[in-house]
């Protein structure tokens, strides 16, 4: 995907990377939700792909009464992959790290955290005096699991499981990237 790309961008920085296009319209993949968002933000039209996170498209308005019923008054941090009930349902939206940032920042002692629960650890860490709410408990991503430190030990130590991409796309697809690197 990223060969056929003329520019690629990350949930942290798709606003800026589309404001710096010149185009009459574009077509942003992979996640719809991340281009309906991201379009709030640009008057250039910008056509949607149609796929999704299946983590982020699972939290659902219901899940959020639930939590804020059990926890009124906690802001509601979510992830622009979300759907945009959910985001106009939030006091927040942003990226992973602006998430960080945001419950760094926010003098609420208790959050409630839209995204992939992986978060929740660094975010203990991070504030130990806060408390971080995950918006559902299916907000786990059983890819971003498939990796242990185990496997990225053996990785290195062996040198297994090493990925190869050919040239044909490997150079199109560093351009894309490249070009992202070079707005941000």
């Amino acid at each position: 995907t990223k060969a056929l790309s003329d520019i690629c961008c990350t949930s942290s920085n798709a606003v800026k990377v589309v404001q710096s296009l010149d185009a009459p319209e574009i077509l942003m993949v992979p996640d719809g939700n991340l281009a309906r968002y991201t379009a709030r933000f640009t008057d250039t039209p910008i056509i949607p792909w149609e796929g999704n996170c299946y983590v982020h498209q699972g939290l659902t308005v219901d899940d959020i009464e639930r939590v804020r019923k059990v926890h009124p008054g906690a802001p509601l941090a979510v992830h622009p992959e979300c759907s945009p009930a959910v985001i106009d349902s939030a006091d927040f939206t942003g990226s992973t790290s602006a998430i960080i940032e945001f419950c760094g920042e926010t003098d609420a002692e208790t959050i409630i955290v839209g995204t992939e629960q992986g978060i929740l650890h660094e975010l203990g860490k991070r504030y130990p005096g806060k408390q971080f709410i995950p918006a559902s408990d299916s907000m786990v991503c059983r890819d971003m699991k498939l990796t242990g430190l185990a496997d990225v030990l053996a990785a290195l130590r062996e040198m297994k499981h090493v990925v190869t991409v050919p040239e044909d796309i490997r150079v199109p697809a560093r351009r894309a990237l490249a070009r992202m690197l070079e707005i941000v």
